[in-house]
């Protein structure tokens, strides 16, 4: 079934009784969702959401969550033993559960009522990508719930992403060699967005930066850089600014001003110079984020090739008792 059909078997067979969707996931797959909870907590006048790192989802488990509970776990090997647990404590407690991952013999499918398959490399379509699908799945559950007045601009923009994408890679490959030769040598980096793209600055910082390159970094709300972060701002400090389009726009410019005056080591890259501006306003922003994965893949593949540290390096993940 597709995203449509099983939002509405699922719909039928609660007889229409949902009142909360959580995400649940632990590291690149819980960043996929931040988009998602974003959405939810912007357009949803009576869903209730909820995202949950899966080990926390397991110990704490929230009280609300039952028969009327839709749990969308995201595991890209399927097998991660916390997420697996997630889905299994939820399906005890009676929710439905819908699980993600790219690995059709995952553990994950045991413990999940209904499966996504997904696509995943360079030629895979981002619409059929965990991110998207995920977010696919939650407008489908807020429209069929509680109506989704542009709920046909968001299938236009699905439909238009790809291609922006595409292009914007091809637009940002040569500053992202530049990027990688001028930062070589550095070992902090501070990572700025807002709106529905902050969960891919601490993406970009704990998985591409910490896990995958073994450097320093931190993620930075642009909307909370001002009340604390920005005292850090020097000239000897790199910092990556991610410039959504949409209505956070505004709080990412004023970083950026800030950035201009009193630092020296900026990387900016802006969703609208990139084309994303061809998605309708009312949805635009909740495509910044799948716009800004695949661009910050481009730079981290850059870096990783001048520093000679393959991204699939490990020390620790999956050879060390942990």
């Amino acid at each position: 079934m597709n995203v449509h059909q099983t939002v509405q078997t699922i719909f039928e067979q609660m007889s229409g009784e949902i009142s909360e969707v959580y995400l649940v996931a632990c590291g690149g797959s819980l960043v996929d969702m931040y988009p998602s909870k974003y959405f939810l907590d912007s357009e949803a006048k009576k869903l209730v959401t909820g995202m949950y790192t899966a080990n926390e989802f397991v110990h704490a488990l929230p009280k609300r969550l039952g028969q009327n509970s839709v749990v969308i776990v995201c595991s890209h090997g399927g097998n991660t033993p916390e997420s697996v647990a997630a889905a299994k404590s939820a399906k005890e407690k009676g929710a439905y559960t819908i699980g993600l991952t790219h690995n059709s013999e995952a553990t994950l499918l045991n413990y999940s009522d209904y499966v996504f398959l997904y696509e995943w490399g360079e030629e895979s379509d981002v619409k059929n990508n965990p991110m998207a699908i995920i977010m696919e799945l939650t407008v489908e559950l807020l429209h069929i719930t509680e109506g989704y007045a542009h709920y046909q601009s968001f299938q236009n923009g699905l439909g238009a992403i790809n291609g922006i994408i595409n292009r914007a890679k091809k637009q940002v490959e040569p500053r992202a060699s530049v990027f990688a030769d001028k930062y070589r040598k550095e070992e902090l980096f501070y990572i700025l967005t807002s709106g529905a793209s902050y969960g891919h600055a601490y993406g970009f910082a704990i998985c591409s930066l910490m896990e995958m390159q073994w450097l320093h970094a931190a993620s930075i709300h642009s909307g909370e850089f001002f009340h604390g972060p920005f005292e850090v701002t020097d000239k000897e400090t790199p910092f990556i600014l991610m410039i959504n389009e949409g209505r956070t726009r505004a709080l990412d410019e004023r970083a950026r001003t800030f950035l201009n005056q009193y630092a020296e080591k900026v990387e900016v890259i802006d969703a609208k110079e990139l084309g994303i501006g061809t998605i309708p306003d009312e949805v635009v922003e909740f495509f910044n984020p799948v716009l800004f994965y695949s661009i910050v893949c481009v730079y981290r593949e850059a870096l990783a090739n001048v520093r000679n540290h393959p991204l699939e390096t490990r020390r620790y993940m999956g050879k060390v008792a942990y």
